[in-house]
């Protein structure tokens, strides 16, 4: 006995696959793809950003430095040319945000192995944690010096590259010279420009970083 439908068969497929791709295409028009805010000063907390960059609405880089790593070796801007990387400022006597913070990155080293990506952790007490010190430490929390530097250098030095280029650091009332550091880690471009800001201290903080880095590496934009 013929069925019913068998002369419909070849309808009902195309109507089927036609309502895919329909539904396919709406599914996209109304979820617009992924993307990454570039972010500038002006669209920071003004707290958080030197009076002489808050006005600022495009084309902000992180600008050159010159820092020296736990190893004692002389870090640049070169060691992260065309790298993502992942900043974050700490020093190694803190005993609130800054523990969570470095295991964290420690997290962030073992989860991010095979792929282009680096971790960079600035000081902000270089008169305490000197490179022996930063070495001492870098050991007890298990640093790979090729993938993750904590760097030391002058206190201004640091200190403009908190406030003017990572926009991370509140300056005391008291006096310009001391800093408060946030809990945030901060996600550099291949083209030395902030795409993120993340809770250094949340693992679901942590978890929407990893998948930015990757799409920062597939995207490149």
């Amino acid at each position: 006995m013929i069925s019913f439908f068998a002369p419909y068969k070849k309808f009902f497929i195309f109507f089927l696959l036609l309502s895919i791709v329909i539904i396919y295409s709406i599914y996209t028009l109304l979820v617009p793809p992924k993307s990454l805010p570039i972010y500038t000063p002006n669209q920071i907390d003004t707290t958080l950003v030197d009076s002489t960059q808050q006005d600022i609405r495009k084309y902000h880089r992180i600008p050159d430095f010159s820092l020296t790593n736990h190893l004692g070796e002389i870090v640049t801007q070169k060691n992260y040319h065309n790298t993502v990387y992942v900043t974050d400022f700490f020093f190694t006597t803190c005993q609130t945000i800054c523990p969570k913070m470095t295991q964290n990155m420690g997290l962030l080293q073992e989860k991010l192995k095979g792929k282009p990506v680096k971790l960079l952790s600035h000081t902000v007490m270089p008169e305490v944690d000197t490179i022996p010190v930063l070495k001492k430490y870098a050991k007890k929390h298990h640093v790979n010096p090729k993938v993750w530097n904590l760097v030391t250098g002058s206190k201004k030095e640091i200190y403009d590259l908190a406030r003017k280029a990572y926009l991370v650091a509140k300056v005391k009332p008291y006096s310009k010279y001391d800093l408060i550091h946030t809990e945030n880690f901060v996600l550099i471009d291949q083209k030395k420009r902030i795409r993120g800001f993340y809770d250094g201290t949340d693992l679901k903080a942590l978890d929407q970083l990893l998948e930015d880095i990757d799409f920062l590496l597939e995207k490149n934009n």
